[in-house]
């Protein structure tokens, strides 16, 4: 393992939350039945794109469970992260499932990339569910990625949009800071876990494609949870498995459409390098 650590103030509060988690990470969402949709849906949309074999740099990487995935489907993986539980949880992961020579970790942060040791170039550059919501320098972020990509390499992203259908709905329950709190991010939208309070911010697609376009074609949006409720609607698929199949088969029409791809909440984005 390299290690590679710089953050501001933000950077170090997430990594102090998830860090705090990251004991526990796999046993709160393993079991979650949408948690396990959204992950089907996110590797089934790069999976159209990616050919075995190829080589990913995975930021946010967690606990290593999309790492995995793609290990044991023929790619290489180097998994990033800025949190120091989460990257020893991921190497447990490797050594109990023997794929040392299919995924390397490094910990660093996404707004540092310019000084990772392991630089590829990739195939693929990945963040999956909002990681990259965890900074306001987005922008800085993005640029750094055309340097690491092979020519006609590509980028796949899972964001938070600035709206959400779900969470405008919470304001006819009375919940309206949750309703409201994408409207008024510019500053920050406070988040916490395990104890730990840390700002996430919100972005729209155009934000991501305006950045990129001058060296990236942009290959599909899709949204996420945009019909099917989020997995923060606990037990929803296990009480009412006949509207959740339901769900599940219009969002799978629904997806690619407007306004669909851009109200869920998430999206998921993939741009390819010229």
């Amino acid at each position: 393992m390299v290690e590679t650590v710089k953050s501001n103030r933000t950077e170090e509060l997430a990594e102090a939350a998830f860090t705090s988690q990251s004991g526990i990470f796999d046993e709160l969402y393993s079991g979650n039945t949408i948690v396990g949709y959204k992950r089907k849906r996110v590797r089934d949309h790069v999976l159209q794109y990616l050919k075995p074999g190829g080589s990913i740099l995975e930021l946010n990487s967690g606990t290593g469970e999309d790492a995995l995935f793609f290990a044991q489907n023929g790619f290489k993986v180097h998994a990033t992260d800025i949190s120091t539980g989460m990257q020893a949880q991921l190497r447990k992961k490797i050594a109990m499932n023997g794929k040392q020579d299919k995924v390397s970790t490094e910990l660093c942060s996404y707004t540092h990339l310019h000084e990772l040791k392991n630089k590829g170039p990739y195939n693929l550059i990945f963040s999956n569910f909002a990681g990259l919501n965890c900074t306001d320098e987005l922008d800085k972020v993005l640029a750094s990625f055309n340097d690491l990509l092979k020519p006609g390499g590509m980028i796949t992203l899972v964001v938070l949009p600035k709206f959400c259908l779900w969470e405008a709905l919470l304001v006819f329950k009375g919940k309206f800071r949750t309703a409201f709190r994408r409207f008024f991010s510019s500053e920050g939208s406070k988040a916490h876990i395990e104890g730990t309070y840390f700002k996430c911010w919100y972005y729209n697609p155009s934000y991501i494609t305006k950045r990129l376009k001058d060296k990236f074609d942009l290959l599909g949006i899709e949204g996420l949870c945009t019909v099917v409720p989020p997995s923060y609607i606990e037990g929803f698929a296990e009480k009412h498995p006949t509207a959740y199949n339901f769900l599940k088969r219009n969002e799978d029409w629904l997806k690619s459409r407007w306004p669909w791809r851009v109200i869920g909440d998430y999206y998921i984005i993939s741009m390819r390098k010229r």
